[in-house]
């Protein structure tokens, strides 16, 4: 376990390396706190990480790999990452889905012009108001939901429409075909069957993130991303020790606070001891999703869409229309395999060219299915892409295939191939891992969660790490 033995104190140890264990390390440091983070894998990054995953030279994203939440993050923008190496590359079109026929909706950074390239006035009046408030609307919603508002108005108003289930959000206020279908993709970033309320949720917040910040990669990788934040942490004498895997709380250093970018599983494995039962029962109740079936690809050229605009798009959501995107998401919530997948895609190297050698291109490409699934979807993806990428299989150099098994030994967290930390419908969207003020704390006054089992849930952003930090300081404070 190498210096883990000396058994040093630290004022707080963060086991998980993740963007959210990270931002609590940052969190804690910036106050002057000595902190440890220990990881499991041998890089840091947890669900930011990048590799060479099938030829050299091909630079993929491990899991998540496009990043609308992390660049409009208000933690992740108060930490100088730019001077530690983050880029952030912005594609010409930050979203595209395409029909059949040849036609695609898109998400451009002006919601006006979005409008009109959908050819319907409601996209306006959904998204404008959003995107007018959006620093607004981010401050009410990337934290924890028992709190005081900041901005009540604002939060109910989003409220509001973010109750509804996506289908009738969709078919009662967006018109066509067009605006219907893209919203329904953006929404089904939920993992979850489009007709449960609070669905429309996710299409909302990311709808307008697009419009307000933009869907960009991280130039080089996501990678890159955590990289930033473990130089930042080091140059405030913050350490990270990677190649250690934690089983129990006395194989770490003692600390005055230790926090877990886990699952509430993991943390449960490790220091369930600690946790009077009833938390442990709530804990045993929390509830993981569906998981998802990956494929990276390595190509001799760019995808061959039928609709232009997707070829200057950085990620493209097939799955057709809303009625066949909420079909293959109720299949998944079902616990069924979709003969049509929807189809998540995204495409860095149109605009990076450092992730792929010079005339050729990187794909990342997931479907969601049904927690731990052992079925191989490379067909049904394909098929979809090839739908409305005619030929794109004669472009293929290399592909790595995932499933959820893969991904929950590379990455425990995700438990069953659940990329979210945990499902995200009904009430456990809002409160996670139990209903809590505070769901970071635990009843033993010296744990904290710090991962995306807690509000507001999955995606890099590293907000579940910031509050839990801010829990962790509370108490730094009252032993100091």
């Amino acid at each position: 376990m190498g210096d883990l033995a000396r058994r040093t104190e630290y004022d707080a140890v963060v086991v998980g390396a993740g963007p959210n264990g990270l931002a609590a390390a940052l969190t804690l440091a910036q106050a002057g706190a000595s902190v440890l983070v220990v990881e499991h894998g041998d890089r840091p990054g947890g669900g930011a990480r990048s590799g060479e995953l099938t030829r050299p030279g091909f630079v993929h994203d491990v899991c998540s790999a496009v990043h609308p939440l992390g660049v409009a993050s208000p933690y992740l923008r108060s930490l100088p990452l730019e001077d530690h190496g983050l880029a952030w590359l912005h594609p010409e079109v930050p979203l595209a889905h395409p029909l059949d026929g040849g036609r695609a909706a898109v998400l451009l950074r002006d919601v006006e012009a979005t409008g009109d390239a959908l050819g319907d006035p409601g996209w306006r009046r959904l998204m404008g108001p959003l995107v007018a408030s959006w620093e607004e609307v981010l401050a009410s919603i990337l934290g924890p939901m028992l709190r005081v508002p900041r901005h009540p108005v604002t939060l109910a108003r989003f409220g509001a429409r973010a109750v509804w289930p996506t289908t009738t959000l969709a078919n009662r206020l967006l018109g066509g075909e067009l605006a219907p279908a893209l919203f329904a993709g953006i929404a089904a970033h939920s993992v979850a069957a489009l007709d449960r309320p609070l669905t429309a949720a996710a299409g909302l917040v990311l709808g307008a993130a697009g419009h307000a910040a933009g869907w960009p990669v991280a130039a080089g990788g996501s990678q890159r991303i955590a990289d930033a934040m473990v130089s930042y942490l080091s140059s405030l004498g913050g350490r990270v020790e990677t190649g250690t895997t934690v089983t129990s709380l006395d194989e770490l250093p003692a600390a005055t606070a230790t926090l877990f970018d886990t699952s509430p599983r993991q943390l449960l494995a490790i220091a369930g001891d600690r946790l009077p039962p009833r938390y442990q029962r709530r804990l045993r109740r929390f509830r993981h999703g569906p998981g998802v079936f990956k494929l990276d690809y390595a190509l001799s050229g760019p995808v061959p869409w039928t609709a232009p605009a997707c070829r200057r798009a950085g990620t493209v959501h097939l799955g057709g229309t809303l009625a066949e995107v909420a079909a293959a998401e109720k299949d998944v919530a079902r616990g069924r395999h979709p003969e049509r997948p929807f189809v998540l895609v995204a495409q860095q190297s149109i605009v990076d060219p450092a992730r792929a050698p010079a005339g050729h291109h990187t794909l990342w490409a997931y479907c969601h299915v049904p927690a731990g699934s052992t079925l191989d979807m490379v067909p049904a993806i394909e098929a979809q892409i090839e739908r409305f990428a005619p030929g794109f299989g004669e472009l293929v150099l290399a592909r790595q295939a995932t499933g959820p098994a893969d991904l929950e030994a590379y990455n425990p967290n995700l438990v069953g191939g659940d990329i979210s930390g945990g499902a995200t419908d009904g009430l456990q969207l809002l409160f996670r891992p139990t209903v809590s003020v505070s769901p970071y704390r635990t009843p033993a006054a010296d744990l904290f969660l710090c991962s995306s089992s807690t509000p507001p849930g999955g995606g890099v952003h590293g907000m579940c790490g910031y509050w839990a930090g801010q829990e962790a300081l509370r108490l730094l404070a009252r032993r100091s």
